[in-house]
């Protein structure tokens, strides 16, 4: 990172396309202007919802324009009393890399009201690898209702993703029974190290036969991270009764054709969690929390690999063909 120039780099995504529509370019240091405080990055936590955002996928988005939609730093300069500079900061969701520049930048001017002071000891790596993922994590299992000495048994689908290794980590330090999916074999000791109590190898089809040889009925929680094409697949496998969350969209966003008395089991419930929910004060304490656990040796940051911003193309390449178990993170 250099000190006190007037220009940064950044890797701008140039146009909708592949991973090599993201360019590093030379852009102006962002100027503050009341309400927004300026954040030297540290790191930035890569999304999937990113690679969406590339590929043209999210609406209202103009290029060229800086994507992340996470990152953690220190602030350079700020409109607001509340942040003096050098605060150690993260900041998640609202927009970011969206409506405005992000964080896969030296610099990025955002908004007050999304920062979240962190006291940590953590390296910024380990550190970057914690906001969207955890409080993501954390808001789903509320959402399904899974909480300290929760009796019950939970199924994550989806349990190699950075999110789903969060929630199993979540759920093991709660002492719930915990199972989840993987497509690859070599993934299962990751997954084991994590908290996960079984493994299931998941080819794409119904899971039914495998569960229910261990959980005849069925489990009580299903944390779907895989998306549209197995949400109505764990509505089926769920206990009658049971609770299905869907915060993923691993293949996909959209689900054609959806009959909710058809498909939902009578007194099966059905939610979702939204990352927006935990942006700014609303997910302060919580990262706090978790951070302080991950100091603590109870949480595991799940970290996978640590890219630079000017290997951004071969981060998108590397995430695109779903190589990743765990978190992938950019520093500058």
């Amino acid at each position: 990172m250099r000190e006190n120039t007037t220009t940064m780099r950044a890797a701008v995504c140039v146009r909708a396309g592949g991973p090599e529509v993201l360019e590093i370019r030379e852009l102006p240091n962002p100027a503050v202007r009341d309400g927004w405080s300026l954040v030297q990055v540290k790191g930035a936590g890569l999304n999937r919802s990113e690679l969406r955002t590339r590929q043209g996928h999210s609406p209202n988005v103009t290029f060229p324009r800086v994507l992340g939609i996470e990152c953690v730093g220190i602030v350079a300069a700020s409109t607001d009393p509340t942040l003096p500079e050098g605060t150690t900061v993260a900041a998640v969701m609202g927009e970011m890399g969206r409506e405005f520049d992000g964080g896969y930048a030296e610099y990025a001017l955002l908004p007050n009201s999304l920062l979240m002071p962190v006291r940590t000891t953590l390296p910024w790596d380990v550190l970057a690898a914690l906001p969207e993922t955890y409080l993501t994590a954390q808001g789903s299992l509320d959402a399904l209702g899974v909480a300290p000495g929760s009796a019950g048994r939970l199924l994550i689908r989806g349990g190699t993703s950075s999110l789903g290794m969060a929630a199993a980590s979540i759920a093991s330090g709660y002492g719930i029974e915990t199972a989840a999916t993987t497509r690859r074999h070599s993934k299962i000791d990751a997954l084991t190290a994590a908290g996960v109590d079984v493994v299931f190898e998941d080819d794409g089809g119904s899971l039914a036969a495998s569960v229910y040889a261990i959980w005849p009925e069925g489990p009580d929680y299903i944390l779907d991270l895989v998306g549209a094409s197995t949400l109505v697949d764990s509505l089926r496998l769920v206990r009658r009764g049971g609770t299905v969350c869907m915060t993923g969209s691993l293949s996909g966003w959209m689900l054609p054709d959806f009959e909710p008395i058809a498909m939902i089991p009578s007194g099966t419930k059905l939610t979702a969690f939204h990352s927006d929910d935990c942006k700014g004060s609303a997910g302060a304490t919580v990262l706090q929390r978790v951070v302080h656990q991950v100091e603590a040796g109870v949480y595991r940051p799940n970290l996978d690999r640590v890219f630079d911003l000017e290997d951004i193309v071969a981060a998108h390449r590397y995430m695109e063909d779903n190589r990743a178990t765990g978190k992938l993170v950019l520093v500058p």
